[in-house]
C-alpha cells in the first residue's frame, strides 16, 4: 500500500467522522422532539392526542421504512438545493441526517416509555405542570437509555456513512469503493472495513460504559 492510499485512508476517516459527528447532531437536534412528542401525545400520556400522534408517527415509520440507498438517491435533489453540489463529504450529511431523524425519533420514544408512571404520578402530585414533568423528570430518568440509544444512533450513522460513497459521498465507504472494490485492491477493501467495525464497536462500548456509570449516579 503505498502513501498516497495510506493518507486517502487517513482523510476518510476524518471525513467519516466529520459526516457522522455532524449528521447525529441534526439528527438529534429535530429528532428528539420528535420521540418526545411522539411519547407525550401517545395514550394514556401528559399531552393525549390521537391525530398529532398518528400523523408525526406516520411520518417517522415512512421515512424509516424508507432502504438508505433509496434514500441517498430521492433526496439528491435536496441535497443539491441545500449544500449546492450532491456529491462529497458535506453534501452527504443531509441524507444521513434525514435517514437518521426517524431511527433517533423511535430510540428516544422508546426510552422515555421505561420510565416508572410511578415517578410521573408522584410528580402530578406535586402539582407539577406537564412540560415540568417532562424536562425535569421524564428525561433526567431516561437519561442512561437515551445515552445508550444514542450510542447505537451514532453507530448506525457510520454505518450509513460508508454507503454514502456510492453516490459520491466521501469518507472510508468512497476509498473503500473506489481503491478496494473497484481497482480489486483486498488489501485497502479489509483495512476500510476493518476501521469501521472497529470505530463502531468503540462508540457502541463508549456508550454502554456511560449508560451504565449514569445509572449508577
Amino acid at each position: 500500500m503505498n502513501d498516497y492510499i495510506r493518507q486517502a485512508i487517513i482523510n476518510g476517516i476524518f471525513e467519516t467522522l466529520q459526516m457522522t459527528f455532524f449528521s447525529s447532531i441534526f439528527a438529534y437536534i429535530i429528532g428528539l422532539p420528535l420521540g418526545v412528542i411522539l411519547y407525550v401525545t401517545s395514550k394514556g400520556r401528559l399531552y393525549e392526542n390521537r391525530a398529532v400522534n398518528t400523523i408525526v408517527g406516520f411520518i417517522v415509520n415512512l421515512f424509516r421504512s424508507l432502504p438508505f440507498l433509496i434514500l441517498l438517491v430521492l433526496f439528491i435533489p435536496v441535497t443539491r438545493f441545500l449544500v449546492g453540489s450532491s456529491i462529497g463529504t458535506t453534501a452527504s450529511i443531509v441524507p444521513l441526517t434525514i435517514g437518521t431523524i426517524p431511527i433517533v425519533a423511535r430510540m428516544v420514544e422508546s426510552s422515555l416509555n421505561e420510565v416508572p408512571s410511578g415517578i410521573i404520578e408522584a410528580a402530578n402530585s406535586m402539582g407539577a405542570s406537564p412540560l415540568f414533568i417532562i424536562i425535569h423528570f421524564i428525561i433526567p430518568e431516561a437519561f442512561p437509555s437515551l445515552l445508550l440509544g444514542a450510542a447505537i444512533n451514532i453507530a448506525t450513522v457510520l454505518g450509513y456513512s460508508a454507503m454514502a460513497g456510492v453516490i459520491g459521498g466521501g469518507g472510508l465507504g468512497a476509498i473503500a469503493l473506489q481503491y478496494g472494490y473497484y481497482r480489486y485492491d483486498k488489501t485497502v477493501l479489509w483495512i476500510t472495513v476493518s476501521i469501521l467495525i472497529l470505530m463502531v464497536m468503540m462508540i457502541q462500548e463508549a456508550g454502554v460504559k456511560l449508560s451504565k456509570k449514569t445509572r449508577k449516579a
